[in-house]
């Protein structure tokens, strides 16, 4: 019998509901393990249908047509290297998480999902049923246990009925989206279980942008007692031959290359970035357009949008009123020069004075109020939207996450447009993110590098500018106090007696709690943006919205 047994992960990009384009990208990473000799090519979870489906995995014609995409792989790929991939699999009653080994022309195992996530973005419990416990596969001179994702997450048998039914090596194919910080996660997981079994691991993640998500990659592979044999980039597609060989001790991973991680600044931006170039070239956009108003929230927006499609499909769009400061129109203009993008200005104080004629009947003997303010605003979306209609350029919003919060956004106005990558960015990492930027180039970044967001948008008082000398903290808490709270109430779930406690005002505290509240019909009907955190707006955090209930602690 050998000792020695080639793997070839392939770390890819698949395309939700894309059947042929994901099949072909397996036949193209066989091909290259075929050439290098290579005895099996192991593909992440899901790929044949792409990650994550939602509902639409459940649809017969949909889960029919993924089989046989799987069962025309193993026909096209007979002679060569097995090949593993997950998608669907249907036994004539129930709905399946599978894994498929193909070899010889056939699909020669089938690997069941046994642990179904069920939390923040997952709802696996709703669209599969959860199998029973099965052992190793065979291939060549090796036993392969595959724990599917989140089978090998916890501490519970199913990675060590493996160990026992006698798998040498555990090979976990995974759809595990990002979050900041989430790789030291996963391998503190990975290495809880090789101590369990004291079995070498190989865990393989996907790449690419999903609606919020992002699948950061970073495969890695574990030896038996934790040792780190190899790394793979983030964010990158990236094919990997590993060659494992039989010692007096069992099957070990021979050393590669460890990739260098960014820190989380460097991750956070990246999974900006990558979440709207895959969002645009999945659902067929070239090209965005954006209000730049000359304040900071924009100017990032429009940074990550340079950074991912290049400058000349970006169109910046300044939209001043009587209200708009000089320094702001010279921002504006500053930053697009910058970034080499597109720059037009479409003032709006005609047109906001048209509206306000056509209302004075029905206001006449009322003070204005934030009214007339919502009306600049929605007059710029309106605009905004012409535009977008008119030329094919999908429109983004630029609200960060303390904004979309409270509410602190007009519905029908600001928020319109089709993706906004700083949804789950809170307003203090604003200006961090921005200052990163400054100071790092990439080269998977197509803007230039230097500082291409001025200090003077970074360090000016944030101004929605819709009235004289208009500031956010005439209505808001300063920004470092909001995040403090919105961080304490959303991402950990405190109490207001528990901010109090850790000093806060309880009357700031409740405040922000009621604008949260109120405001959860607006997020309801917003645009969705990059997944950065555990308690992102969407799916990971879904409240009603009618809701009486409030905090009184």
């Amino acid at each position: 019998m050998s000792d020695h047994f080639r793997l070839t992960l392939a770390q890819l990009n698949p395309t939700v509901g894309a059947l042929a384009a994901n099949a072909e990208k397996a036949r193209k990473a066989w091909a290259q393990a075929k050439s290098a000799d290579s005895n099996l090519v192991a593909l992440p979870e899901a790929f044949i249908t792409g990650y994550q489906t939602q509902d639409l995995v459940m649809r017969p014609q949909f889960f029919r047509d993924a089989m046989d995409a799987v069962e025309q792989l193993a026909a096209d790929c007979a002679d060569g290297p097995a090949m593993g991939i997950g998608g669907p699999y249907f036994d004539g009653t129930n709905l399946f998480n599978a894994y498929y080994i193909l070899h010889g022309g056939k699909v020669a195992a089938r690997i069941l999902k046994q642990r179904l996530p069920n939390f923040t973005v997952f709802d696996e419990k709703r669209q599969f049923t959860s199998a029973d416990p099965q052992g190793p596969v065979g291939l060549g001179p090796i036993r392969i246990g595959i724990p599917i994702c989140e089978d090998a997450w916890h501490s519970e048998n199913v990675c060590e009925t493996l160990a026992e039914s006698g798998a040498e090596l555990l090979l976990i194919p995974n759809g595990s989206p990002y979050y900041r910080r989430k790789f030291d996660v996963r391998v503190n997981h990975m290495v809880a279980r090789v101590v369990e079994t004291g079995l070498p691991l190989i865990y393989l993640n996907m790449v690419g942008g999903q609606d919020d998500q992002v699948f950061d990659g970073g495969s890695f592979a574990l030896n038996p007692g934790g040792e780190l044999a190899m790394r793979m980039t983030t964010f990158d597609e990236e094919i990997r031959h590993i060659d494992l060989n039989r010692t007096d001790e069992g099957w070990r991973i021979a050393p590669g290359p460890i990739a260098v991680h960014g820190d989380e600044w460097e991750q956070d931006y990246r999974a900006m970035v990558e979440s709207l170039r895959d969002y645009m070239r999945k659902t067929g956009f070239k090209k965005v357009l954006l209000g730049l108003s000359g304040g900071i929230d924009s100017a990032i927006v429009a940074t990550i949008a340079v950074d991912a499609l290049g400058p000349e499909n970006v169109r910046c769009v300044m939209l001043p009123s009587e209200y708009t400061s000089q320094s702001s129109l010279d921002d504006a203009k500053d930053i697009a020069t910058r970034l080499g993008c597109s720059y037009d200005i479409v003032p709006i104080r005609e047109g906001r004075e048209a509206i306000t004629n056509t209302l004075a009947p029905f206001f006449e003997g009322m003070e204005p109020d934030v009214t007339e303010e919502n009306i600049q605003s929605r007059l710029r979306g309106l605009l905004l939207m012409a535009l977008s209609n008119k030329f094919g350029s999908m429109l983004l919003t630029t609200g960060n996450k303390s904004e979309v919060a409270v509410g602190y956004a007009t519905i029908y106005g600001d928020m319109a447009g089709g993706y906004n990558p700083i949804k789950d960015l809170y307003k203090t990492r604003v200006f961090e993110q921005c200052r990163w930027r400054n100071a790092n180039h990439r080269d998977w970044m197509n803007g230039p590098e230097g500082e291409v967001i001025p200090v003077s948008i970074i360090d000016k008082p944030p101004s929605a500018e819709l009235r004289p000398d208009q500031k956010d903290e005439d209505s808001l808490p300063p920004y470092e106090v909001l995040d403090a709270i919105l961080e304490g109430l959303i991402d950990d779930e405190k109490s207001v007696a528990e901010l109090v406690a850790e000093g806060f005002d309880r009357a700031t505290v409740k405040k922000v709690e009621h604008l949260i509240f109120i405001s959860e019909y607006k997020r309801f009907q917003s645009a969705p943006g990059t997944r950065l955190t555990m308690r992102s707006f969407w799916l990971d955090r879904r409240y009603p919205i009618v809701n009486r209930w409030r905090d009184e602690s």
